[in-house]
């Protein structure tokens, strides 16, 4: 799965630069702009920070669905 592009996506519909969304989450820049790039992962608590900011569970934040098998 693609987390970067994901994590790019729900900021670009945020519409909001990288340094927008580093200054309102108290996140930096390059670590966002790391994680967009998938050159690293958030740790969790990056990803709740963000989750948090956006409005959403941490499934929706790394486009995680579930899949039932039964």
């Amino acid at each position: 799965m693609d987390y970067g592009k994901i994590l790019k996506e729900h900021r670009e519909n945020a519409g909001l630069s990288q340094q927008e969304l580093a200054k309102a989450t108290n996140l930096s820049q390059q670590g966002i702009s790391c994680w967009e790039k998938n050159l690293r992962t958030p740790n969790l608590t990056a990803c709740i920070q963000l989750a948090d900011f956006y409005g959403i569970s941490l499934d929706e934040l790394v486009g995680h669905t579930i899949k039932k098998n039964w």
